[in-house]
């Protein structure tokens, strides 16, 4: 078990926490392994009415540790990397509990995607929100563009992709991608309440509201993944990263071809 990323239960209420402080909770591959173990228990765990998803450190997660890029054991092509992400976090959607996820600090690239595919999301004050993968070459592919689309519509989600801005707590308030800003110190306190209303209402009432929102929801961010696992394994091999790579590498200006 990673120690980076554990799962505890009280009575109904299970709790995830992202516990790489030194790095933000930046992810590695075991921090993943461990995340998709711990969401395929939760599916089978119809005792648990609410999970919280939060944080040790001043993030709930920096994205990726780019440092650990290909540390696995085992290698795998990018499309099957991809393929392995979308499954493990599809996982949400098979969970019966709501999933509510306490923001602070930075959230970022895929993590942030992560957060987004989840039910509710609450941030402390300062909270701060970025999807950077265009400044690297890539796009955005863990569904959360989806979801964000969904919430804040084609400006801001243009605006967030194609210039990595970076969106703050009360942005992402007023734009729905958040429900709540609470002060930091609160944070824990606030998703806690939230999570035993949850768990105190009836758990078949809880269960089909969210069959319906989720009715509403997953067809276009199935399509919007599927999309994703087609288009950055095209970039992984076109001759814009290519170009990029070897720029960056004879520390030169880039040129672009557009394929």
């Amino acid at each position: 078990m990673s120690p980076k990323i554990q799962l505890e239960y009280d009575g109904p209420i299970a709790t995830i926490t992202n516990n790489n402080p030194d790095k933000h909770n930046a992810f590695d591959d075991e921090m993943d392994r461990r995340l998709w173990e711990i969401l395929g228990e939760l599916k089978q765990r119809p005792d648990v009415r609410a999970v919280i998803w939060r944080a040790e450190g001043k993030s709930w997660s920096s994205g990726r540790d780019v440092g650990a890029l290909g540390g696995g054991q085992v290698a795998v092509s990018h499309h099957e990397l991809m393929r392995g992400g979308h499954r493990g976090i599809q996982q949400l959607w098979d969970i019966d509990a709501a999933v509510i996820v306490a923001c602070k600090g930075w959230s970022i690239g895929g993590s942030f995607q992560r957060a987004l595919l989840c039910d509710i999301r609450v941030a402390a004050e300062g909270a701060r929100f970025r999807l950077p993968e265009v400044g690297y070459g890539v796009i955005p592919d863990t569904g959360g563009v989806g979801v964000l689309y969904q919430m804040a519509g084609h400006g801001v989600v243009s605006d967030m992709v194609l210039t990595g801005r970076v969106l703050s707590a009360d942005e992402a308030l007023q734009h729905g991608v958040v429900s709540r800003v609470v002060p930091e110190a609160e944070l824990d306190e606030t998703v806690r309440s939230m999570a035993e209303q949850i768990a105190a209402s009836p758990q078949v009432t809880v269960k089909l509201a969210r069959e319906v929102i989720r009715h509403l929801a997953l067809p276009a961010l199935r399509t919007s993944m599927a999309d994703e696992m087609i288009y950055q394994t095209f970039i992984a091999r076109s001759d814009d990263m290519a170009e990029m790579r070897a720029a960056r590498a004879d520390d030169r200006p880039p040129h672009y071809t557009g394929s």
